[in-house]
C-alpha cells in the first residue's frame, strides 16, 4: 500500500487563509504587513521564487516592495538599500535573495539585516534565539516543514528523525526545531559511511542533499515518515526531488511530493514571519499607519 501523500499546496493555502485574516484586521487597525525583496542579477530560479513571493504577499493583503539591482552592484551600494528598509516603518520584513554574487559577501549582507526585520531566519541573532529556544523568526523552510508534520498529525516527540543535509538553511535548524520538540536527531551529510544504516533508523526522514532521487526503498523504514527538500530536473527536464518518490513512497507511511510538498510551505512561512513582525510593530506603534 502506498504512502499517504502530504500536501503541502493545500496545507499552505489553509495557513495562508489564516495570515489574510490575520493581515485584515491589521490593516483595519491602520498597519499594511509591508515585506521588501532585494534581487541582484538575472538567475532565472531566484527570479522565479521572487516573483512567487511577491504574488503571495499580494494574496494576502501584503504591501511587496522589490528592487532589483544590477550583478555589478557594490556591496556598499547593495548594503545602502538593506539600511533604508531597516529604517523604513512600513517595511516589516527584509528579504535578501541569495544566492549573491560571488563579489559579495552573504554573511555581511544577512548580518546588516535588523534582526527584527529578518523574516527568512538568517541573522546570527536569530539563529542564536531559535538553537536556545527563544521565541524568534524561523528559517522558513524547516518551520514549513514542522507545520507540515504538525498539521498532519504526525508525532514528533520520542521518534527518531534523521536530516540527510547540514546547510545552514535546512539541515542545521530542522534538526534544532525536532529536538525541541523532543524527536530523537540524527544528522547525515557527504561524509557520513553507510548512509542506509542510519536512514533505515528514522521514523521521520528528512532529505535536503540537491542530488536527483538520491534517497530510495532501501534507505527507508517501511512506516516513515518522507520530507523530500530536494528540487531538481531528472533527466527528462521533469521537476522532482532528492527522493525517488514512487519507489519511496511504496516503503513511506507518508510522503511529501516534488513539486507541491515542501515549497508552498518555504512561502507559507515566509509570509507568517512578516505577519508576526508587523504585528509586534503594531505593539509598540512603531507600525507606519496606512
Amino acid at each position: 500500500m502506498s504512502g499517504k501523500l502530504i500536501d503541502g499546496i493545500a496545507i499552505g493555502k489553509e495557513i495562508r487563509e489564516e495570515i489574510k485574516a490575520r493581515v485584515s484586521d491589521l490593516k483595519a487597525g491602520g498597519c499594511t504587513p509591508g515585506l521588501a525583496v532585494i534581487l541582484v542579477g538575472d538567475n532565472q530560479a531566484s527570479r522565479t521564487y521572487v516573483t512567487n513571493k511577491e504574488k503571495s504577499s499580494k494574496e494576502v493583503g501584503m504591501k511587496s516592495e522589490l528592487i532589483e539591482l544590477p550583478v555589478s552592484v557594490s556591496e556598499e551600494e547593495l548594503l545602502g538599500h538593506v539600511t533604508r528598509l531597516n529604517n523604513d516603518q512600513s517595511i516589516h520584513g527584509i528579504l535578501v535573495q541569495l544566492p549573491l554574487p560571488t563579489h559579495i559577501n552573504e554573511n555581511h549582507v544577512i548580518s546588516a539585516i535588523d534582526p527584527s526585520k529578518d523574516v527568512d531566519g538568517f541573522h546570527p541573532v536569530n539563529v542564536g534565539k531559535m538553537i536556545i529556544g527563544q521565541k524568534t523568526f524561523l528559517s522558513c523552510t524547516p518551520y514549513g516543514i514542522i507545520k507540515l508534520l504538525e498539521r498532519t498529525n504526525t508525532e514528533i516527540s520520542g521518534k527518531h528523525a534523521v536530516i540527510v543535509g547540514r546547510s545552514n538553511i535546512v539541515g542545521k535548524p530542522m534538526g534544532q526545531l525536532l529536538l525541541q520538540r523532543d524527536a530523537t536527531v540524527t544528522y547525515c551529510h557527504s561524509k557520513t559511511k553507510d548512509l542506509a544504516e542510519f536512514t533505515k533508523q528514522a521514523d521521520i526522514l528528512i532529505v535536503a542533499i540537491g542530488k536527483t532521487k538520491f534517497v530510495s526503498e532501501e534507505h527507508i523504514k517501511k512506516g516513515a515518515v518522507v520530507i523530500d527538500v530536494g528540487m531538481n530536473r531528472d533527466e527528462n527536464g521533469k521537476l522532482c526531488g532528492d527522493v525517488d518518490f514512487d519507489k519511496a513512497r511504496e516503503k513511506a507511511s507518508a510522503i511529501t511530493p516534488v513539486p507541491g510538498g515542501v515549497g508552498p510551505m518555504t512561502i507559507t512561512m515566509l509570509l507568517k514571519n512578516t505577519l508576526h513582525s508587523a504585528e509586534e510593530a503594531f505593539k509598540k506603534e512603531t507600525c507606519t499607519k496606512q
